[in-house]
């Protein structure tokens, strides 16, 4: 730990001890630095107005997408450990650094853990017009026309990308990868046949399966999922195949214990309402509402797992 880190955890935790009782007593602002509409983006709206009930002073989300996340994230990491700049990290805030240049921060070091909120498996979905109605067929159609068959992902370095990276590696395929601004531009041009397919997060494509528009062969988690039953896990076919997407609340490091205490209590508070499990649980979202010990242990199990694909696979953004 560098002098920095240890100076913000002592003589910050000093300066706002006494502070932290009367906590908040002026608006907090929570960095999303990605693009809206996602499902990071609506737990944290969803999160920020149950807050604001609860601690009667406003929360305000801010959307900051640029560079995966990283712009965002490099600001965070610099911002006052108060409690009143917080960030929504994705499941790429653990595994950029290993991915992108400009990375001013660690994951781990530079960062508090405060909760995490949701969970999602991804899907594995393709467009009717590729004829697949099994992963069996995808793979001898990957086979037969290589790089012609395109699959989408919401961004150059998210899950979505490494999960396709990690099937293709398994599968033995060339399948091509088309990087998006987003994973609603990316659904548009899946749902119009631009693309043949995509690894994403259940939430965004669910209620495209469930009408038809889409076709979902394999679901990223060990076993089936209560939604969609008749999905089997990719690694039914590929044996050790894993992959989620996740949502979780961070604050700069030496942000004090009884803040982060009070924030988690207010969002475990927020996630466990009959309202929260309404509208998350028909999307295909876990709803999770973690301690902050289980939410910074599984940060580091991402960063390790997946740090040694994308070393592996040698995979990396420009």
């Amino acid at each position: 730990m560098t002098y920095r880190h240890l100076f913000l955890i002592f003589a910050v935790g000093f300066v706002f001890s006494v502070g932290a009782q009367d906590y908040p007593n002026r608006p907090i602002k929570i960095i999303v630095p990605y693009p809206p509409g996602g499902v990071t983006d609506i737990a944290t709206r969803f999160v920020a107005v149950k807050l604001g009930e609860s601690f009667g002073q406003p929360v305000i989300v801010e959307n900051m997408p640029a560079a995966g996340g990283v712009v965002g994230t490099n600001r965070v990491a610099k911002a006052a450990p108060d409690g009143y700049t917080l960030m929504a990290a994705f499941d790429s805030f653990a595994t950029n650094p290993f991915m992108y240049r400009g990375v001013e921060h660690d994951p781990i070091k530079d960062f508090a853990p405060i909760s995490l909120m949701v969970r999602s498996p991804q899907l594995l979905v393709v467009h009717h017009s590729t004829g697949a109605k099994t992963i069996a067929d995808l793979v001898r159609l990957a086979k037969d026309k290589g790089d012609q068959i395109a699959f989408a992902t919401p961004g150059a370095g998210t899950s979505s990308r490494l999960s396709s990276e990690l099937f293709k590696q398994m599968a033995g395929v060339d399948i091509t990868l088309v990087s998006y601004k987003g994973g609603a531009p990316a659904l548009n041009d899946l749902l119009g046949g631009q693309v043949s397919g995509m690894i994403v997060s259940m939430s965004l494509v669910l209620q495209h399966v469930q009408q038809g528009r889409l076709v979902a062969l394999g679901v990223s988690s060990p076993g089936r999922n209560s939604i969609l039953p008749n999905v089997p896990p990719i690694a039914d076919t590929f044996s050790g195949f894993e992959a989620q997407s996740w949502s979780g609340m961070i604050a700069p490091i030496g942000t004090p214990k009884p803040i982060i205490d009070k924030l988690n209590q207010g969002i475990v508070k927020a996630l466990q309402s009959s309202e929260a499990r309404e509208k998350f649980s028909s999307q295909g979202v876990e709803i999770v509402a973690s301690s902050p010990q289980v939410f910074g242990e599984l940060i580091t199990k991402e960063g390790n797992r997946w740090g040694a694909v994308i070393r592996r696979l040698k995979i990396s953004v420009d």
